[in-house]
């Protein structure tokens, strides 16, 4: 047996493990309860007898009476700390996502000419990005920031700081309308933007721009890519489930600013706030991460990169769940940084003109894979029927054990889970994993037509793709939403969501839903390679004519 096949056999057994635990932990209090019931039938006399009994066993009772009542409080205080030790429900009340304005819509012509009219990229290059951008199932209308569509551009602080502002804003406005929550009801705030932390942080902007209170707990996360948005959401999780060894009035970004110690954590160990709403921000920002060099690996990044942001309110009210359109089942995180081709398929860096960028290996594709083989051998036993669990381990067997020449098995997930939400992180993305998975084109168009329609906007594509299933009148009550994100590092992160209604689709098409211009001319056919039409008094964009910004 190597050292793969180990490792596969004893993460599922551990899996398998950890799901029988769980599963005997919450049905706990009625096996206790059939015991007793059990052991007083086995001790109850006959109905001839049973006046007799039941006299003498309140004889009994009133004889040791502290002792009856010591056995009532322990139970009682038994049956307390099990309810609440019991993680609390985590409710997703709405979503919002942000859509910019017709000003910053480009054609892919129009950002071709416009990388062009920069004065920095070589014929090469030019022509190295005409033919990304044909094969990247991007459309005409994605957006830009406005400093990337002047000339010359304007990548600066005050810029990059606009364009996220604008993002931030527009979706916790939004939320906040559609919620009617208002932002001192807030008690956790978390705000990812990967390639972006400016001082004040983010979530400090938020908390300053809404007035909220100051107990908010409040993290930013950065340089985590991608996958941040879920990693944000299995933040806020812990967050609103977990007890804390902060108290309400002591928390990590409040005025101490730091953890208590080890004994105050015993005294103080509160839930950080029972009833309460967690705010997340998922965004980038594209105005200081375009790149102006021509080195190959960082150039494919400025024909999938565009404009985005979400916002999404979770709850762990339970009067929430009435309202509320998900319920948060599942979340697992993979990360393979201790790989160093993992480490470093994906990374910002320096090119030799000193242009700063985000290189993409040949390996990441790969490096992809390994990470969802990883993270679907945690996943599975979570959601899987158990058939499809015993083909898999049965398939590792044969292949590894006794060396028979059998196809590697992917188990159908589509057995599972009905909705399938795949980060928009580029086509070859999509096309792998819809091979891997063994998925439609249905489940794919939420993917697909967000690529298409607004390009990778990076953590927050999850949100856009979840927008267009509602949207779409997809979602019924009890469907089961997986979301996939990947990221550097190498982490793969998967969120698995259960709707508790279905979801209205004339009620989410509104002017607030970002698909609402779009949505009657969706689904379209995107081809592998679309060539770019350029006008027809223009050639094809050249450097060499352009002035120099």
């Amino acid at each position: 047996m190597d050292r793969e096949l180990f490792r596969t056999v004893r993460q599922a057994t551990a899996n398998h493990a950890r799901q029988l635990y769980h599963r005997l932990v919450s049905r706990l209090p009625h096996l206790l309860a059939v015991t007793l019931l059990v052991a007083l039938a086995q001790l109850a006399p006959p109905p001839s007898a049973a006046t007799p009994f039941l006299a003498g066993l309140w004889h009994e009772a009133r004889a040791n009476a502290a002792l009856v009542v010591a056995a009532c409080a322990g139970l009682a205080a038994a049956a307390y700390a099990y309810a609440a030790s019991r993680p609390r429900p985590v409710y997703l009340v709405d979503l919002a996502g942000f859509k910019a304005g017709r000003a910053h819509e480009a054609t892919r012509a129009k950002s071709i000419r416009h990388f062009a009219l920069a004065g920095r990229f070589s014929d090469e290059s030019i022509k190295f990005q005409t033919r990304m951008l044909e094969r990247a199932g991007v459309g005409e209308a994605t957006h830009f920031p406005a400093s990337l569509l002047t000339v010359p551009i304007d990548m600066s602080l005050r810029t990059a700081r606009e364009e996220s502002e604008a993002v931030i804003f527009g979706v916790v406005d939004e939320i906040l309308a559609k919620t009617g929550v208002a932002a001192r009801d807030v008690g956790v705030v978390i705000v990812n933007s990967s390639l972006l932390s400016p001082t004040p942080s983010f979530t400090s902007l938020v908390v300053n721009r809404y007035g909220m209170r100051h107990d908010v707990v409040s993290h930013n996360l950065s340089g985590m890519g991608c996958s941040a948005g879920i990693i944000a959401i299995d933040l806020a999780k812990h967050l609103l489930q977990i007890l804390s060894p902060w108290s309400k009035h002591r928390t990590p970004d409040g005025p101490n600013n730091q953890a208590p110690s080890s004994d105050d954590a015993v005294i103080l160990s509160t839930p950080v706030h029972r009833d309460t709403y967690a705010l997340v921000v998922s965004t980038e920002n594209i105005t200081l991460n375009a790149y102006l060099g021509n080195y190959r690996p960082m150039l494919v990044t400025n024909t999938l990169f565009r404009v985005g942001g979400a916002a999404v309110l979770l709850s762990n009210r339970r009067a929430d769940r009435r309202r509320a359109k998900y319920q948060l089942v599942h979340t697992v995180r993979t990360h393979r940084g201790a790989s160093d081709q993992s480490y470093g398929c994906v990374s910002q860096e320096e090119d030799d003109e000193g242009y700063v960028g985000v290189s993409l290996s040949k390996e990441l594709m790969s490096v992809a894979g390994e990470a969802l083989r990883t993270n679907i051998t945690t996943l599975g036993p979570l959601v899987l029927p158990l058939s499809e669990q015993l083909r898999f381990l049965a398939t590792v067997l044969l292949k590894r054990v006794f060396r028979a020449r059998v196809k590697p098995y992917l188990p159908d997930f589509k057995l599972a889970l009905e909705h399938f939400c795949i980060h928009a992180g580029g086509r070859g993305v999509l096309d792998e994993l819809e091979k891997s998975l063994k998925l439609t084109d249905w489940h794919m168009e939420p993917s697909r037509m967000t690529l298409y329609r607004f390009g990778n906007t990076s953590s927050s594509s999850l949100w856009y793709e979840l927008a267009y299933c509602e949207a779409k009148g997809r979602i019924k009550k009890g469907d089961r939403v997986w979301q996939i994100a990947f990221g550097s590092g190498f982490k793969c992160n998967s969120a698995v969501w259960k709707a508790l209604r279905t979801v209205d689709c004339a009620a989410v098409s509104g002017e607030t839903n970002p698909w609402a211009e779009d949505l009657d001319s969706l689904p379209v056919h995107v081809p592998k390679v679309v060539p770019i039409e350029f006008d027809d008094d223009e050639q094809e964009p050249s450097s060499k004519h352009a002035p120099a910004a």
